[in-house]
């Protein structure tokens, strides 16, 4: 049965709790590899893991079976009144065809699969958001025709990348909101193993650039290294420019950073939160195989504001006093 199949077949609580546990817990034993457990890979072996990664760990929970928790008033007015379901939604209708159509680029067969089974999932999450919007009365917006990229080596790194920013930060709110009560325990337990499939998704994303890299030929490495900076500098502007959006109350272009921010952090101090993000980012990717490189630039750049970002609250709460 591949990754397709077993994703349609219907699975029981207890399959989907013992994926839920594997999907935490991976480490890649390949005994044909000199280097053991935990010794350097050839590039073969390599791909392998990165592929078995994301599969050995798929949780096969259907978004048409869950059972969405009742609400009391308040808890129900708090979700709805988000403002992020419509660029949520619509960020994973994006991410499913751009992963797919790199996709058909991939000729290793098993990371060809890895990478369908990734936009399998992204396109569940869209269906976890769409039902869940249906389930507690949310408008949405109708959404875009979604269009595949030209270039869909670019548009997997625009979507690698920014996911490896906006997974940052929502590891952070997304503890906070379940310690605030901001979302019931229920609602919180619904969502979790979406969230730690994001962390599956940029773990395996920020490992294939290493394995991409190594693999491909050298007078290719000076050029990829260009669209790669291209990229980043595409998503600081874009986030500039939703910053800028959100201020002047344009939704269809704010996101899950944010404003999920501001509504479910509420008062928190920035670098409570942002301490909050490092912690979580570190627990959430701590469980699989040593070898596995977890994204580095935006906890390296919060580690080194962090000092700054306590002096500034110290400053401000010492002003108050």
């Amino acid at each position: 049965m591949n990754e397709q199949d077993k994703a349609r077949a219907m699975p029981t609580t207890e399959a989907i709790e013992a994926a839920d546990r594997a999907a935490r817990h991976w480490h890649f034993d390949d005994a044909a590899d000199s280097g053991g457990t935990r010794g350097p890979l050839s590039t073969a072996a390599q791909a392998t893991m990165l592929a078995r990664m994301l599969l050995d760990t798929f949780n096969p929970y259907k978004p048409s079976v869950i059972d969405w928790p009742v609400l009391d008033d308040e808890a129900r007015n708090r979700l709805t009144a988000l403002p992020i379901w419509d660029i949520a939604v619509q960020t994973e209708g994006r991410a499913r065809l751009r992963i797919l159509s790199y996709a058909r680029r991939v000729s290793h067969p098993a990371l060809r699969e890895a990478f369908e089974l990734m936009a399998f999932e992204e396109g569940r999450h869209k269906e976890v958001l769409a039902n869940l919007v249906q389930a507690y009365g949310i408008a949405l917006d109708p959404e875009p025709t979604y269009v595949e990229p030209k270039d869909p080596e670019w548009g997997f790194l625009v979507t690698g990348y920014s996911e490896c920013i906006d997974s940052f930060f929502a590891f952070g709110l997304f503890e906070l909101a379940r310690r605030s009560g901001f979302f019931p325990p229920a609602l919180v337990e619904t969502f979790e193993p979406v969230i730690q499939e994001e962390g599956r998704h940029i773990l395996f994303f920020v490992n294939w650039v290493t394995w991409h890299k190594r693999t491909m030929k050298l007078w290719r490495r000076p050029w990829f290294f260009l669209k790669t900076l291209a990229v980043w500098f595409y998503l600081i502007r874009e986030r500039i420019g939703l910053a800028k959006d959100v201020s002047a109350g344009e939704k269809e272009n704010a996101n899950f950073t944010v404003e999920g921010a501001s509504a479910v952090g509420g008062e928190i101090d920035t670098a409570e939160l942002m301490a909050l993000c490092l912690s979580e980012n570190d627990r959430r990717l701590a469980g699989y195989d040593p070898r596995l490189r977890p994204p580095r630039t935006v906890p390296f750049l919060v580690r080194r504001a962090l000092p700054v970002l306590r002096w500034m609250s110290r400053r401000k709460s010492g002003e108050r006093a």
